[in-house]
């Protein structure tokens, strides 16, 4: 009697502690979110009540302008869609082949533990020292001058590992199943990647182009080297150009109040864009699971 009554005390006693525990754990979990939120949400509103005023027409039909006179960013909005849709361009289609690679054709070799370790690093590496390689191989040796196109090779090797690692993960969620089911019919397997892997990771793969997209909208350090910047209105990939990180840059450590009013807006602008795109891939990613469903 006495020692069931010892064990059903010690089992009393930690059945306490724990749930002790859980309420401790439990309550710092939901302080530390509630900050994150309250700094999240301050962010946020000084966003938006600093660019708000500068949200106007002559933002998207006037160029950057001098000091000390009006205008917009009508050329940075133009140099960030053209270097940014290159990079994509560059860095997603061989982010995906070398992702079908590592997934169907070298999934268990060592050159694929090799490649996986690279992109690693490659996805942590600092974006500076992208700039800054890119610099040294297109700025210094092969041109000698600062261009559109060294911009967006710099923001392709922030594409390419994203991509790479986002198309190898989609692949192998694949059943199995499916590409036995294709090859026992004798198609090619070429074709069983192109028709039916491709077309079940679809949604995942074109979310990491869309999260590579978003990333690389606000990158600056690497375009500060690259592209380096343009006042003017230049459609030429070979020649400087403006970007809308780069001018937020320039604009917001500026004494004249017109620049950091673009460099607000120009933020408030690059927010919502990269919002809207988190948004379309999670959408893209919930309606992909509510078909499989």
């Amino acid at each position: 009697m006495s020692t069931s009554s010892a064990v059903s005390g010690t089992g009393s006693h930690l059945y306490a502690r724990r749930r002790i525990t859980n309420a401790i754990a439990l309550s710092l979990s939901c302080v530390a979110a509630v900050i994150g939120l309250v700094f999240l949400a301050w962010i946020l509103w000084t966003l938006v009540s600093k660019g708000i005023g500068g949200i106007n027409w002559d933002l998207f039909t006037k160029d950057t302008p001098p000091p000390m006179a009006e205008g917009g960013l009508r050329n940075a909005l133009f140099g960030s869609a053209v270097m940014c849709g290159l990079a994509i361009l560059i860095g997603a289609p061989l982010g995906v082949a070398a992702g079908t690679w590592l997934a169907e054709y070298g999934a268990a070799s060592r050159t694929a533990t090799v490649v996986r370790f690279v992109n690693d690093i490659l996805l942590s590496a600092p974006s500076i020292v992208l700039g800054l390689f890119v610099y040294t191989l297109f700025v210094m040796h092969a041109g000698g001058n600062f261009s559109a196109f060294a911009g967006a090779v710099a923001l392709a090797f922030i594409v390419l590992p994203v991509v790479l690692r986002t198309t190898d993960e989609m692949l192998r969620l694949v059943p199995t199943q499916m590409r036995e089911a294709a090859l026992s019919l004798g198609v090619p397997q070429w074709k069983v990647i192109i028709q039916v892997l491709y077309r079940s990771a679809s949604a995942g793969i074109v979310t990491g182009i869309l999260l590579s997209l978003a990333r690389i909208s606000g990158e600056t350090a690497p375009l500060l080297f690259t592209a380096f910047g343009n006042l003017y209105w230049n459609s030429n990939v070979m020649q400087p150009m403006a970007s809308v990180p780069v001018v937020m840059y320039q604009f917001a450590g500026s004494p004249y109040a017109s620049w950091q009013d673009l460099a607000w807006a120009g933020a408030l602008v690059l927010t919502t864009f990269v919002l809207l795109i988190s948004l379309g891939a999670r959408a893209l990613l919930l309606r992909n699971r509510i078909s499989h469903d």
